[in-house]
């Protein structure tokens, strides 16, 4: 089948070798595994393209269908697989923990819980000392906005529009994606302030952000100085004047946008926020839900690559490989804020998620994924950037690490979204030719490529083929 699809495409795309061979598949067919998701799961949890996947075994970076089809996959589950599908080391410290103890809760000692605390703590920097665990990044935010409220006895929050700080009534008031909006009401005490994006927004340059590719825009700034960036943070002033009181409780930002489409900020704007933040007694929350655990190449945590230090840190996502947890690392003063009286989370820091977590944070060191991140996704950033140069469509190229973003448009002149149906077409080829990636932006408009860690300067030459080859393609269907 893969042979048929690389003729029709006539592309040079060879997908790498891998050794490993998926279990034979024994479950339902697929039309009633279609007929099931109809009838009995929520019509809220939406799915890929147009024939959805129907997978069935992970092997690191790649995943197999039912009918043992190979794809490579550079979503890892919503930047979630970190290490890899199904990691060896993690697989079986997991099993390990499965047959000695899975749950007390954390009103017993466990083992797992003060040496996985003390391990991930080891990782953040002074006074950053203090975990509080939890299931979801929803949750870890939520608490988050929660804890910064009590602790500086303030309300109201700032985010960016743009961002995604989860889907509960609390932190729906801090993600700011209109299609995440319901009808109800949710956001009191939370505004949205502009969001200093150096391509779609009104200032931009080719020196903004922390990324080896620059915007196609042109720059007139002077050395050390950064004309978009004064311009952003007079609009965030501009917020703290005009839409909060005197006084506020904190700013929560990611240090790279996620489900925005991986958009970054000039390279100074959060050092000054902060800063701004604090003078009105506010604390600050770096959402590392996507960016953490060397995902960014350069360092481990996103906010360093701002060389800020945040008051609060939320993690989830990659700190499990796939395994539901979360957490919130904070300072002694504002967890202390919280013990004034009870707050309870059953399953946060379990004996299996601890276990989970401390084989993640050893697969990462003992694979030197976060160098990883950086060789490889700085090789994949510079040939993505070359099929920016090519094709018109391309209109940016972004990102630190593994965390990338492909902006599609119209032109590069107008910055105009690539209408949803083209940008579709664009996708469904990448996946018929093996190639999984992500979809995001207001419009959908830009292609999320943050695959497991694990991935190799191979796989990005079979990725960046399929991508050029459905782009070509793109380019024949509009001619």
């Amino acid at each position: 089948r893969q042979q048929k699809w690389k003729s029709s495409m006539s592309t040079q795309a060879k997908m790498p070798p891998c050794d490993f061979v998926p279990e034979k598949y024994k479950s339902y067919p697929y039309e009633l595994m279609q007929k099931i998701r109809e009838r009995n799961v929520s019509p809220s949890l939406r799915m890929y393209y147009k024939k959805p996947l129907l997978l069935h075994q992970g092997h690191m970076q790649w995943l197999f269908d039912y009918e043992g089809q190979r794809y490579l996959d550079l979503f890892a589950g919503i930047v979630t697989v970190s290490v890899g599908h199904c990691h060896p080391k993690v697989t079986m410290a997991t099993q390990k923990q499965l047959a000695r103890l899975w749950h007390t809760t954390n009103i017993y000692m466990h083992p797992s819980i003060q040496e996985y605390a003390e391990k991930l703590t080891s990782l953040l920097p002074d006074p950053l000392k203090v975990v509080y665990l939890t299931n979801s990044g929803s949750e870890a935010n939520d608490l988050a906005m929660f804890m910064a409220r009590l602790y500086t006895r303030n309300f109201d929050i700032i985010s960016f529009r743009g961002a995604y700080h989860g889907g509960s009534p609390y932190t729906l008031g801090s993600t700011a994606i209109g299609l995440y909006k319901h009808g109800v009401a949710n956001g009191f005490g939370c505004s949205t302030t502009m969001l200093p994006d150096v391509f779609r927004g009104p200032w931009g340059g080719s020196y903004c952000r922390d990324s080896p590719v620059q915007t196609v825009r042109k720059c007139s700034c002077s050395e050390g100085v950064c004309h978009a960036n004064d311009q952003y943070i007079e609009q965030f002033k501009d917020t703290l004047n005009t839409s909060v009181p005197k006084t506020i409780a904190g700013f929560i930002a990611e240090p790279i946008q996620g489900v925005n489409g991986a958009v970054q900020y000039p390279r100074s704007f959060l050092k000054e926020a902060y800063r701004l933040v604090r003078e009105r007694g506010g604390v600050c929350i770096s959402d590392e839900v996507q960016t953490g655990f060397g995902r960014t190449g350069s360092h481990f945590w996103g906010f360093q690559t701002h060389d800020v230090l945040p008051d609060i840190v939320t993690l989830a996502k990659g700190i499990g490989n796939g395994f539901p947890m979360a957490a919130v690392v904070t300072t002694k003063e504002i967890a202390s804020s919280l013990a004034q009286n009870l707050h309870f989370n059953t399953y946060g820091g379990s004996p299996l998620a601890c276990a989970v977590g401390a084989a993640v944070l050893d697969a990462i060191e003992e694979d030197g994924l976060q160098k990883n991140s950086e060789d490889v996704g700085t090789y994949m950033l510079l040939e993505l950037a070359k099929l920016r140069d090519k094709f018109e469509i391309v209109g940016d190229v972004r990102g630190k690490g593994l965390m990338i973003g492909v902006e599609m448009v119209t032109d590069k002149d107008s910055r105009h979204p690539l209408p949803a149906e083209e940008i579709s077409q664009i996708w469904e080829d990448c996946k018929d030719m093996g190639v999984l990636i992500g979809r995001g932006g207001l419009y959908s408009q830009t292609f999320r490529i943050k695959p497991p860690m694990c991935i190799t300067k191979k796989d990005v030459d079979f990725a960046v083929e399929v991508f050029r080859t459905a782009l070509q393609r793109h380019t024949e269907r509009a001619a």
